[in-house]
C-alpha cells in the first residue's frame, strides 16, 4: 500500500480514515507527500468525476522511487529529454510547466498547414528547443498519465476518462504567463440527451474566435478525436467525435500536406476498427461562423487510447497490453524517426524495470551507435530490443520469465 503524508498526519491508502484525510487536505488546500523514498515527494489532490485521486507533479516521476506507481522511466530515453530545461521549464513551487511553443496561437491571416517539422530531413530542425504542435499533445498525453497501462484496467478507459485526464493536465501547463486550459478545448462526452446544455458551453468556450478584431486574432488548440474527413469544396471538413454538427475546414492545400505527412498514422487508423486518430489543431473563426484549421498533427492510438507511430509499435504495444504489469509507452516528442527512443518501458520488470527498443527496418549504423549509447548511459534499465530485419518480436522479458518458470 502507499503512504502519504497529509498534513502532518502519515497514512495508508488503505487506511480507515484516508478518505476523510484526503478529503481535508482537499479542502484546506494542503500539499500531500508520497514517502515512496527518503525524501518525501510532493503530489497534488485533484477530483476527476465523484473521486479524489492523489497525482504525481508534472515532470516529477523521476523523483519517485521505482516501486511507486507515480515513478516514470527517464526522460532522457524518449524525446522529453531534449525538451526539459529549454522548451519546458518546471517551477518546482508551484509545479506549473511553462513551455515554448514551436507555432502561433495568434495569426493575420487564414492560411492552414499541417503542422509537424519534426519530419523534416534536417536534423537540427528537429531537435528544436521550442514544442512543436505534435510535440505538445505528446507532453498532454504524458502527463495525463495516458501513456501507460496494465491489462487491469482493460474495459476501463474510455473517452470520459481520457477527456478528464487531459482537461486536468491542462491546469498545470501555462504558456506565455497564460493558462493552456484557457487556449485549449477539448470536447466533452456528448450526450443526446444534454445536446442543448454541452453546445452552450462549447459555444461560450469558442466565443472570442468568431468576434471581429483589428490586426492579430487568437487562436486555440483543439485536442480530439477524428471521425471522419468529409468532402468539401476546395478541402476537407474535419469532423471529430463528441461534436455533432460542428465542422472545421481545412484547406486543399494542408490536406494534401497532411494525406503525405501522416500518412502512417492514417493507414494505421483506416487499418483497425479499434483504434482512434486523435488530432491536434490551431483553429480561428471569422464573425460569419466558419471555423478554419490553421495548423494540424495527427497521432494514431490503440483500443487502449495508447499512442503508436508504426505498425511494429502496434504490435509490440498490443503485446504489452495483454500484461498485468504496467508498462510506459514513449513518446517521440520533436525527435525525428530516424533517431532511436525507448518505445515502451516495462516499469514493474523483476529485478529492476526494463527499455524495450524497436530497430526499424531500414535503420543505419548511425541508429545502431545512437542506439548503443542510450542503452549504455542507463544501466539501473535493462533493455529489450527488437531488431524487426532479424524476423519476428522476440519474447518479452516477463515472457521469458514466465517461460523458465513453467
Amino acid at each position: 500500500m502507499r503512504r502519504f503524508l497529509l498534513d502532518g498526519v502519515v497514512c495508508q491508502d488503505d487506511d480507515a480514515a484516508f478518505d476523510d484525510l484526503l478529503s481535508r487536505a482537499y479542502r484546506a488546500k494542503v500539499r500531500p507527500y508520497c514517502l515512496c523514498c527518503d525524501l518525501p515527494v510532493p503530489m497534488y489532490i485533484t477530483h476527476i468525476g465523484d473521486q479524489l485521486i492523489v497525482k504525481r507533479m508534472p515532470l516529477s516521476g523521476g523523483k519517485h522511487g521505482p516501486d511507486c506507481p507515480s515513478y516514470e522511466p527517464p526522460y532522457e530515453l524518449t524525446g522529453l529529454g531534449p525538451l526539459m530545461g529549454s522548451a519546458i521549464k518546471l517551477d518546482t513551487s508551484t509545479g506549473i510547466a511553462s513551455l515554448r511553443l514551436d507555432f502561433s496561437l495568434s495569426t493575420r491571416g487564414t492560411r492552414s498547414k499541417s503542422g509537424d517539422t519534426s519530419e523534416a530531413p534536417d536534423s537540427v530542425k528537429a531537435e528544436s528547443k521550442k514544442l512543436s504542435l505534435r510535440a505538445l499533445l505528446h507532453l498532454l498525453w504524458h502527463e495525463s498519465g495516458l501513456t501507460e497501462w496494465t491489462a487491469r484496467w482493460t474495459g476501463k478507459r474510455h473517452w470520459w476518462q481520457v477527456y478528464h485526464h487531459l482537461t486536468e493536465a491542462a491546469e498545470l501547463i501555462e504558456v506565455r504567463g497564460e493558462k493552456l486550459r484557457d487556449r485549449l478545448f477539448i470536447p466533452e462526452p456528448f450526450r443526446t440527451e444534454d445536446k442543448v446544455i454541452i453546445e452552450q458551453r462549447r459555444a461560450q468556450r469558442l466565443a472570442s474566435l468568431f468576434q471581429a478584431s483589428i490586426g492579430s486574432k487568437q487562436l486555440m488548440v483543439l485536442v480530439g478525436e477524428i471521425k471522419d474527413f468529409s468532402d468539401a469544396r476546395n478541402g476537407r471538413q474535419v469532423v471529430i467525435k463528441h461534436m455533432p454538427g460542428f465542422r472545421l475546414f481545412l484547406g486543399d492545400p494542408a490536406w494534401r500536406s497532411l494525406q503525405q505527412r501522416f500518412e502512417t498514422e492514417l493507414m494505421l487508423w483506416q487499418g483497425n476498427d479499434t483504434s482512434h486518430l486523435m488530432a491536434i489543431m490551431t483553429i480561428g473563426g471569422s464573425p460569419a461562423g466558419i471555423t478554419t484549421i490553421h495548423e494540424i498533427a495527427l497521432m494514431a492510438v490503440t483500443e487502449q487510447w495508447l499512442p503508436v507511430e508504426s505498425a511494429f509499435e502496434q504490435k509490440l504495444v498490443e503485446r504489452l497490453a495483454r500484461l498485468r504489469l504496467k508498462s510506459a509507452k514513449g513518446l517521440r516528442f520533436n525527435l525525428a524517426r530516424g533517431q532511436p527512443l525507448a518505445n515502451a518501458i516495462l516499469l514493474e520488470a523483476k529485478p529492476i524495470p526494463c527499455a524495450l527498443y524497436i530497430v526499424p527496418p531500414n535503420a543505419g549504423d548511425e541508429f545502431d551507435t545512437a542506439l548503443n549509447e542510450l542503452v549504455a548511459a542507463r544501466s539501473d534499465l535493462a533493455a529489450w530490443i527488437w531488431r524487426v530485419a532479424d524476423g519476428e518480436m522476440p519474447p518479452l522479458p516477463v515472457e521469458e520469465h514466465h517461460a523458465r518458470l513453467a
